[in-house]
């Protein structure tokens, strides 16, 4: 062999050897910096001519991203927008006219007006007041904004500004007292009999006080707060009235502290944080004023259908009272149509209930126009909260509305005739529907739907009043579609199971194929060979199909252990076919079977995208169907992959180190060792808004809280348990695992240990932390599955 041949050849093998040693993962290097994977596109949107798309992106691994755009005429160009010209980009926010032509917003408090036609924008208006949420009128021609809780007009043909409301905050104030005590009012009484001149003022006095009552015009109607405070102003479109909530402070709230340890003063300082579950409800109402009547008066909530009605579960309690009393609700913001009327979404405080409501604007009597009542709570995609948000508003006959609900067991789109009380879905079957808007002729839906498979999302083109949906999107993942306004492009960020988000485009039509406009994958991170983990199935105990990803080790490479993982609630998916949000622990997975771990990942009860049921299926047991969802995915390994029964562990955060001590301490035959990370120890000293939901509150529900605390059950403990926890965890705060390791220790426990990040939050920052962590995770199964 020539020298040159053999020299080249040294290379090639060397380079080989190298890039066979960069593609091994180790915990060090898959929990650094994720910078170290690429950079990936986020925040997409169109300009407002549909000329070109915007994102955020950090091809040259700065600090944070910044703004990048790609022209539709060059795909293949893509620039960085410097910030001069960033800050003089029309934003995504504001409202539009009717026809879309102008648009309203707001920069820096000033408001500015874009005329798409002649793509113009000026600047219309520059008060003392920060203003804020401008909107169109009726009358296009004037338009209404908000200064410091007070509603503005302006008329555009006229230049005039008019002050709408006076709401004041604090408390009216006291009237003088004219009324004198009876020796001064003889004092008065004599010194103007005895003095002519005195006697000739006071008269003049009394006729020029009637002069100006008779001729004054009266002062607007003035509406005080007291201790409330104004929220969601709107004014209607022919600025006949204004709607605002006020919200009561909760005066016996009270807060938790954690204590930081390392603050950079060197003193031990307190974090003020949230406070329990069981704080009383957020108390609101809300005022109509009506602008011609100069007057205010409150919505009448008192009437609503079962606002009376008591939970289920109070018949496990017969020996307390209960009484059926109207129970406090929250109103949203009113969605006006365009002959403005106002429809309302309310919630009831124990969030059992959901009303749509039509207000009746000159009394403020509503109509009950749709009640969803959950035994469990209202949720589900589009459904929005307690203050709003979801899909909700009027087409533009003004006698539909649309709605999402999840009357069906699954979220889908309804219409609702406000004149008949007809309802109608428009979508069904056993797949949710996500962020439906209207076309900009009104004749047309778009929407993304898992209609294909619970862990698939496509883009679909709908008739308003319901029929076929047009699939627009093909690529097998996660479609997240951004419509140019024009509605001739589609901008989609797409990902799978093992290939980061990437920038595609197409046009908006069936037959048009996506083109991709990024690659932000380092070449470090393509030199491993990403495991696209198996979307399985397998049979709970209750029959029920569970849904998880499996990651298998290479043939012949299995050591007959297995990890199953367990993923965090707030009402969230893993097992699906997209880029996980959990992707250092994706990444870790795709380790543990380089090392012939088996490991699962179980969209367990209470996971997202598998219907109201499956939302639901911890209500009053968190520890039950959602752990024993983990015993019978630790049994299918067993039967159908040949699994070791000894050799089973089990990890998670937050609500995964939740399930891992529930696991440890309640199945402790089937799980050999865990690792419990940030984890809810007692949901009593969890917050509000999550638990209550799910357990109601712990006086009122205390057999929900005690089957469902692992504290309750630590004396079950056998095998080896890591606990690993931020100490400024603002969230599930430090306390839960140090009242958990006092039981531990009273009830002398061995096989545990506790690993504490001094710096951390509950979603860990520093890679440091991160990979001091799974090493710890890492060495613990090490240690005790393997022989």
């Amino acid at each position: 062999m020539k020298k040159a041949h053999l020299l080249i050849l040294l290379i090639s093998l060397s380079l080989g050897f190298v890039q066979a040693q960069n593609s091994e993962l180790t915990v060090e290097k898959i929990m650094q910096d994720p910078q170290w994977i690429g950079t990936f596109p986020s925040n997409v949107h169109w300009d407002e001519t549909s000329s070109a798309i915007y994102f955020q992106y950090n091809p040259e691994q700065n600090i944070s991203d910044s703004l990048y755009k790609i022209p539709v005429a060059d795909l293949n160009k893509i620039q960085k927008v410097n910030w001069k010209a960033s800050d003089k980009l029309i934003p995504t926010y504001g409202h539009y006219n009717k026809d879309k032509s102008k648009k309203l917003y707001t920069r820096d408090g000033k408001l500015f007006l874009y005329n798409s036609s002649k793509k113009q924008e000026i600047k219309l208006l520059e008060l003392s007041g920060r203003i804020s949420n401008p909107i169109f009128l009726e009358d296009e021609n004037k338009f209404a904004f908000e200064i410091e809780n007070n509603i503005f007009t302006y008329d555009l043909s006229k230049g005039a500004i008019s002050k709408i409301t006076d709401i004041r905050n604090g408390n009216e104030p006291l009237k003088k007292d004219n009324e004198l005590s009876k020796k001064d009012n003889w004092l008065k009484k004599e010194n103007t009999e005895l003095l002519q001149v005195i006697q000739e003022r006071e008269n003049k006095t009394k006729l020029s006080k009637a002069y100006r009552e008779a001729t004054h015009n009266k002062d607007h109607y003035t509406f005080y707060t007291g201790k409330d405070r104004v929220s969601n102003l709107q004014i209607s479109p022919n600025a006949e009235y204004v709607i605002f909530n006020l919200i009561s402070p909760n005066e016996k709230r009270k807060n938790t502290f954690v204590p930081d340890f390392t603050d950079v003063s060197g003193y031990t300082t307190e974090l003020n944080t949230r406070p329990k579950v069981g704080t009383e409800p957020t108390q609101a109402k809300m005022v109509i004023y009506n602008i011609k009547k100069d007057t205010a008066y409150t919505v009448n909530t008192d009437n609503l259908p079962g606002i009376t009605d008591l939970p289920d579960y109070v018949s496990d309690y017969p020996d307390k009272e209960w009484k059926e009393e109207i129970r406090p609700v929250i109103p949203a913001n009113p969605i006006f149509s365009d002959d403005s009327q106002a429809v309302i979404n309310i919630r009831s405080s124990d969030n059992k209930d959901r009303w749509i409501a039509l207000v009746d604007l000159e009394s403020g009597e509503l109509k009950s126009l749709d009640r969803q009542r959950d035994e469990a709570w209202i949720a589900g995609p589009g459904i929005g909260y307690s203050f709003g948000g979801g899909t909700f508003g009027w087409l533009p006959d003004n006698e539909h509305i649309y709605f999402q609900s999840e009357e069906s067991g699954y979220s889908h789109l309804y219409l609702l005739n406000t004149k008949t009380g007809k309802k109608k879905a428009l979508t069904s079957g056993k797949y949710e529907v996500f962020s439906p808007k209207l076309s900009n002729d009104k004749k047309h839906w778009y929407l993304t739907t898992s209609e294909i498979h619970p862990g698939e999302r496509h883009f679909y083109k709908m008739p308003v009043m319901g029929g076929k949906m047009i699939k627009l999107t093909s690529m097998t993942g996660n479609n997240q579609v951004s419509l140019s306004p024009d509605e001739k492009h589609l901008a989609i960020l797409f990902s799978n199971s093992n290939q980061p988000w990437e920038l595609y485009y197409k046009a908006n039509n069936v037959k048009d194929k996506a083109v991709k406009l990024t690659s932000g994958q380092s070449a470090e991170f393509k030199s491993y060979s990403w495991k696209a983990p198996d979307l399985i199935q397998f049979e709970a105990n209750d029959g029920a199909k569970v849904h998880a990803r499996l990651y298998k080790p290479k043939q012949g490479k299995s050591n007959k252990a297995a990890i199953i993982f367990v993923h965090g609630a707030g009402y969230l998916q893993n097992a699906h076919k997209w880029w996980s949000s959990y992707f250092r622990e994706y990444m870790f997975h795709n380790l543990l079977s380089d090392l012939g771990y088996t490991v699962l990942d179980i969209d367990y009860r209470g996971s997202a995208g598998y219907g109201r049921d499956w939302r639901t299926g911890i209500y009053r047991h968190m520890g039950g169907k959602d752990l024993s969802d983990q015993v019978d995915g630790a049994k299918y390994l067993i039967q159908e992959l040949g699994i070791d029964s000894e050799k089973i562990g089990i990890y998670g955060g937050s609500y995964g180190g939740f399930i891992t001590l529930m696991a440890l301490f309640n199945e402790a035959d089937m799980f050999k060792s865990g690792a419990a990370l940030r984890s809810v120890t007692d949901w009593a000293h969890y917050n509000h808004g999550y638990t209550s939901n799910i357990l109601n509150e712990p006086f009122n529900d205390p057999i929900a809280y005690k089957r469902s605390s692992p504290i309750y059950f630590a004396e079950g403990l056998k095998g080896h348990l890591l606990m690993a926890h931020g100490m400024i965890d603002t969230n599930v705060h430090f306390q839960d695992v140090v009242r958990l390791s006092q039981r531990l220790i009273e009830l002398e426990k061995d096989n545990w240990e506790m690993a504490i990040f001094p710096v951390e939050n509950h979603g860990f920052v520093e890679p440091s932390s991160w990979t001091d962590e799974y090493k710890r995770i890492l060495k613990l199964f090490n240690n005790t599955l393997l022989d």
